[in-house]
């Protein structure tokens, strides 16, 4: 197909949230027709539909009928149950939501055309990020759909895969560990410097050399720190001023042994 047929696509996204915003603009920056953004609350669903120009609504019953492309973006607990009703009427158009945990056959016996489109990255509504060079991992219910969806991820990204719903199933448990976690650990960082009225930004240059390192090395070999080699005293002496917050004092303990159990094998 074209390019310029992948452009003229019209799209309806469900949902507002986090990664449904980042990902319509990012659409509508490529040339994408976004005809409609609904989301259970006004406020969300206008906020983005301005910014796309497009249609909004709150209700399910009023999403339009006619587009091609329905992208769901919502909270995972929420999308199963609202599926039976969101696809009334519009069972021929291609569907896809961009969760990382749920399969692509919770479309099966509701739609004809399926699939998963999903960018593995972190998304806040404050932050823009660049689609350039996130990868877009997608899933298509056929030959013909997987390669549309491919072509519509391409406009965003030069880094786009296929994935079927166990690796994609992977690739969010990787993710959790590899940022969610992560960005906890910067949260836990910040409350012990604050108890010692110490600034944060003072970490700033320690994370992003951190994160620079695993470009170019594994992170095992990237790994520095007394739990390598379970420098006894350091530990100890870092528990001990742990010992009136004994929940961070066996997180302190499990990852320094995990570390250390790692750097071994």
């Amino acid at each position: 197909m074209a390019r310029r047929s992948i452009e003229d696509t019209s799209i309806v996204m469900i949902g507002a949230g986090n990664l449904a915003t980042n990902l319509a603009k990012a659409l509508y920056r490529k040339g994408f027709r976004i005809v409609q953004v609904y989301s259970r609350t006004r406020e969300s669903a206008q906020g983005l539909a301005q910014v796309v120009e497009a249609e909004y609504t709150t209700e399910l019953s009023e999403v339009v009928k006619d587009a091609k492309l329905y992208i769901v973006s919502l909270k995972d607990a929420v999308l199963v149950p609202l599926l039976p009703r969101m696809v009334v009427g519009k069972e021929k158009a291609l569907w896809v939501h961009t969760a990382g945990s749920i399969p692509m056959n919770v479309w099966e016996g509701h739609v004809e055309r399926y699939g998963v489109f999903y960018p593995m990255q972190t998304f806040s509504k404050q932050r823009e990020v660049d689609f350039s060079h996130i990868p877009i991992f997608v899933e298509g219910s056929s030959p013909e759909n997987t390669q549309f969806l491919k072509e519509v991820a391409a406009a965003l990204s030069v880094k786009v895969f296929e994935a079927s719903s166990e690796q994609r199933k992977s690739l969010h448990l990787a993710a959790i560990f590899a940022c969610n976690f992560t960005n906890h650990m910067y949260a836990l960082a910040d409350r012990l410097l604050k108890k010692y009225n110490l600034p944060f930004d003072v970490m700033l240059p320690l994370i992003d050399e951190t994160a620079r390192k695993v470009h170019e090395l594994e992170p095992k070999a990237a790994q520095t720190g007394p739990a390598i080699r379970y420098d006894e005293n350091v530990i100890n002496g870092h528990l001990q001023m742990l010992a009136d917050e004994p929940r961070l004092q066996e997180l302190y303990r499990l990852i320094s042994e995990s570390i250390h159990q790692s750097s071994k094998e």
